[in-house]
């Protein structure tokens, strides 16, 4: 395995500054007895430099690792990610090393202050969901000679490792069964399309239909929908559209999870009947999806797996001597199982 890559020290940010050692550390403590104009100086001679704080380089000697491996997912509370966090952790398990879990909320300026922390504790690696198309924060790793893996998103412009899911695949599968169902006027519920898995979802569903001779009617396509109050509100709209789809694909199971509360408050108002209600086929299985008050299909997977083919792509770059190997791409199929 060749070396990592050195990183810039406090010294040569102080030289770049005009400064003391003394007085970056204390700048990047808080500033305290620091003046306003010094402390700007530090703070534009670190981002120059790329330089981030070795928070535990007392407890690392020379030469070895940290046995570390950083984790960055977009949404901590959705089970999925859980899931996904755990594959990671039993594959870095099996080599002796942990993982350090930072949640992103799909913000791409809070994923890349997450990786600079990251790297600040000397990780081996990181495994990142992408937030967005940013790439700088995660180039920089790759300077730094700390590998990164993308997990479920790529994006475009970094040669990093990645592992996907076949998106286009399953959306294309979900919406061709919703029209062997008879259904002809299909919505869409989904997050943004500028989001890798979107764009490469609604593709896939875009595709069914032109197959079956069918269009897309935007006034039931719902999009950006990151939460599922968001997901519901969406629904809603849908379901009193002028003329509202017969079946609703879901792009994630947060969009489902919306789906199905909405629906199943109006069932429980009495406003309608459970056959006045859409089919659903929601991309990514999820708790209770048996309880469904309405027909429901899932595009289904395994994100522990997910996790662990990310994390042996970037053991493979670690210990496998592969540092500088070229990428390579895992595409994971999905399957369509029948719930209710």
């Amino acid at each position: 395995m060749s070396e990592r890559a050195r990183r810039p020290t406090v010294k040569e940010v102080a030289t770049r500054a005009g400064v003391s050692p003394m007085t970056v550390s204390r700048t990047l403590s808080g500033g305290l007895n620091v003046k306003p104009d010094v402390q700007q100086r530090v703070m534009e001679a670190v981002a120059e430099l790329g330089y981030h704080r070795n928070e535990n380089a007392r407890s690392i000697r020379p030469g070895h690792s940290s046995g570390l491996i950083g984790v960055a997912i977009t949404n901590i509370a959705n089970p999925y990610y859980s899931t996904f966090a755990l594959g990671v952790e039993e594959e870095a398990a099996l080599t002796g090393r942990r993982i350090l879990l930072g949640n992103t909320s799909e913000d791409a300026a809070r994923e890349a202050d997450l990786v600079g922390d990251f790297l600040g504790r000397r990780v081996d690696g990181l495994i990142v969901v992408p937030a967005g198309t940013s790439s700088a924060h995660l180039a920089h790793s790759q300077s730094q000679g700390v590998p990164v893996v993308l997990a479920s998103r790529r994006i475009e412009g970094l040669a990093a490792d990645s592992v996907v899911l076949a998106d286009d695949d399953g959306a294309h599968r979900g919406t061709s069964a919703l029209i062997e169902h008879g259904h002809t006027r299909i919505g869409y519920l989904g997050n943004a399309l500028s989001i890798f898995t979107g764009e490469r979802r609604y593709a896939g569903f875009v595709r069914a239909l032109s197959e079956h001779g069918l269009t897309v009617d935007p006034d039931i396509v719902a999009t950006n929908q990151q939460t599922v109050d968001q997901a519901r509100d969406a629904t809603r709209a849908l379901l009193d559209a002028a003329h509202p789809p017969t079946a609703i694909f879901c792009a994630n199971n947060r969009n489902a999870i919306g789906a199905l509360k909405e629906i199943s408050a109006q069932l429980n108002a009495g406003s309608r009947r459970a056959t006045d209600f859409p089919e659903i086929v929601s991309f990514d299985d999820f708790e209770l999806a048996e309880l469904s008050p309405v027909p429901i299909s899932v595009i289904d997977h395994d994100p522990r797996e997910l996790g662990r083919a990310a994390t042996r792509l970037l053991l493979d770059r670690l210990d496998g001597g592969k540092l500088d190997a070229a990428t390579r791409e895992i595409e994971l199929p999905v399957s369509l199982r029948g719930v209710r």
